[in-house]
């Protein structure tokens, strides 16, 4: 599933638009998942989400949002990303990974990342994890700042109201503290199998 992207596969895949300013709030209800690691159970035969680790974004009475973790499309040099969006003179040199954010809108693009960054497009969802998805964020990483750590995800995993909740009663998912060591984790491979750890469930 993996693949080098090059300039034009960067500059279609990473087409960032605004999400809401409250999608990545956390709720304040105590059954909200924000925060949160949705894990797949290994009953789990959608193809989609089958040994994915989500981490939750938002969870209300209105549905819930969260991204995949450990999953990705394949990398490229961000230096190329950022100029395929005008923004020249860039300073970075390293390789990022592109990662699959879920099944919805898969032209949509996210920065999960520390909450050491925090620009105008930004939504703390946890302490120690925010999400970005405006250009200010490309800039800052032009400029050689930004997060300290980082995940470039297209699309998200979205539940409309109850749906969610009613895939956890048949057991297609368990929930389980996040852990921003497996969020940005380079083994993607075991992220899943940690999670699955810390969610209480045996191998």
């Amino acid at each position: 599933m993996t693949r080098r992207l090059g300039l034009l596969g960067w500059f279609f895949a990473f087409a960032l638009t605004a999400l809401s300013a409250g999608a990545a709030e956390r709720s304040g209800a105590s059954s909200s998942l924000a925060g949160q690691f949705l894990v797949a159970s290994p009953k789990m035969l959608d193809p989609r989400f089958a040994h994915t680790v989500v981490y939750m974004v938002s969870h209300d009475g209105n549905g819930a949002m969260g991204l995949v973790v450990n999953r990705s499309y394949g990398r490229g040099p961000l230096k190329s990303l950022l100029q395929g969006f005008g923004v020249e003179k860039a300073k970075a040199e390293e390789t990022v990974v592109l990662h699959y954010g879920g099944p919805v809108e898969q032209i949509r693009g996210f920065v999960l990342h520390s909450a050491d960054y925090r620009g105008p497009s930004t939504q703390v969802v946890a302490d120690d994890v925010a999400l970005s998805t405006g250009f200010d964020i490309l800039k800052a990483l032009a400029a050689g700042g930004g997060p300290r750590q980082r995940l470039f995800l297209l699309g998200y995993a979205g539940w409309g109201p109850s749906q969610l909740e009613g895939e956890i009663a048949r057991n297609d998912w368990l929930t389980a503290p996040a852990d921003d060591r497996l969020i940005f984790s380079d083994d993607s491979e075991k992220i899943w199998q940690e999670a699955l750890k810390r969610a209480g469930t045996p191998l």
